[in-house]
């Protein structure tokens, strides 16, 4: 609920003209009274000792009057009350205060125009009105009241440039939260499209994965189920076992979704080259002859390089089941070079090759593998191999590991 200060300002800044014509009577009633006080008289300064003359009043309506557009045409109000002033000044006896409406000018100025051209503008001033009230005015130069018209266009100056300043540094300050509350936005809409990203690369993983095998061992069933009951079941044991690994894989991907205290959180750890024979062995059950290759340190590998090592593994795989043909063998090899995992599939199936395989299917397995392996700073390459065929290497980093910034493995 908005407070009755609050809902003043608002009117004020929907009503420039109204609160500008208000500040001019309100100036225009103290150059009034001001006219009537004579700080000469012999016991101080008294009231009604003197009263103005027609100039002085003309003069000061014109002043006040002025000031009703001062926020349009500031330079040009300025230059209206800084005339009349002037005039009042040289030819005014008693003098009248008309120069307030120059100083109430001179603040606007300043408060809306850069430090340069209100300081430029101030000096002016100053030294018009105080140089006419000194030389040219009814009083002595050394009059208080001539210093006085000094100090006070000085001060509207100073104090314009002030307000000028402060409204500078709260936009400032006011533009810098909102970039920061549009880069915060920014940031949340990334992390959040980089982890759709990568839930989608899993789900893709797992899917294709075991799928692939669920349709090739219910075909083998459904072609033997006549001829041969044991293999149809065989088959069909596999088809299973496929399905329940792959609805315990989906459960613990879809668990990430869940927000923090929700129940049955997912306890399983990601899949690793730990699991890398067991995967091999769901390979063979669905027809598919693997061979394994690997070295002893790829035990104690980070969990990101372990899990993309495997996932890289799982759709090279899938993909020779898939694409490579009935006759088709893959081998998978996965050694330590230096500071790096290399880990490499290839399969020498006479079949579609894999490379193809985004064009005809609109599958996303080579783009989910290079973003993997992009993510924790490697590289992957895919293509055809010499001779026939299809090879899939890519270079994990394991030491001095630095992911790109945000990125989701």
């Amino acid at each position: 609920m908005s407070t009755p200060l609050e809902r003043t300002r608002c009117r004020a800044r929907a009503h420039p003209l109204a609160v500008d014509a208000t500040l001019a009577a309100g100036v225009l009633a103290c150059m009034l009274a001001g006219s009537f006080v004579d700080p000469h008289a012999e016991n101080g300064a008294t009231w009604i000792t003197r009263t103005p003359n027609a100039l002085s009043l003309t003069l000061m309506v014109l002043g006040a009057a002025a000031l009703v557009f001062r926020r349009r045409t500031p330079m040009t109000v300025l230059a209206a009350t800084g005339t009349v002033s002037l005039v009042e000044l040289v030819v005014g006896d008693p003098r009248a205060p008309v120069a307030m409406s120059a100083v109430v000018a001179l603040f606007t100025v300043a408060s809306a125009t850069d430090r340069h051209t209100a300081w430029r503008v101030g000096l002016l001033m100053m030294t018009v009105l105080t140089a006419a009230a000194m030389l040219a005015g009814p009083l002595p130069w050394y009059a208080q009241e001539n210093l006085g018209i000094f100090a006070w266009t000085g001060m509207a100056a100073a104090a314009g440039d002030a307000v000028r300043s402060r409204r500078a540094f709260v936009d400032a300050i006011r533009e810098r939260a909102e970039r920061a509350e549009r880069t915060r936005e920014e940031e949340a809409r990334r992390r959040v499209a980089e982890e759709r990203l990568r839930i989608a690369r899993d789900l893709h993983d797992v899917v294709a994965h075991h799928i692939a095998l669920v349709n090739v061992q219910a075909g083998v069933a459904a072609h033997v189920m006549d001829k041969r009951p044991d293999q149809a079941k065989e088959a069909l044991a596999h088809v299973r076992e496929a399905s329940r690994s792959a609805l315990n894989e989906l459960r613990a991907t879809v668990g990430l979704l869940r927000q923090t205290g929700d129940p049955e959180a997912p306890t399983e750890p990601a899949p690793g080259l730990g699991r890398l024979d067991e995967l091999a062995d769901t390979f063979r059950n669905a027809g598919l002859p693997v061979e394994v290759a690997r070295a002893e340190q790829d035990a104690g590998l980070p969990a990101a390089v372990d899990l993309a090592a495997y996932r890289v593994i799982q759709e090279a795989l899938t993909n020779v089941q898939k694409h490579a043909g009935a006759e088709a063998k893959a081998e998978v090899s996965v050694v330590r070079v230096g500071p790096n995992v290399e880990v490499t599939v290839l399969d020498n199936g006479p079949g579609q090759s894999a490379e193809h395989a985004p064009e005809v299917g609109g599958g996303h397995g080579l783009l989910g593998m290079r973003e993997r392996v992009s993510a924790l700073g490697g590289s992957c390459t895919a293509g055809p191999r010499y001779g026939g065929g299809f090879r899939v290497h890519a270079i994990l980093p394991v030491k001095n590991l630095t992911p790109a910034r945000g990125a989701a493995v």
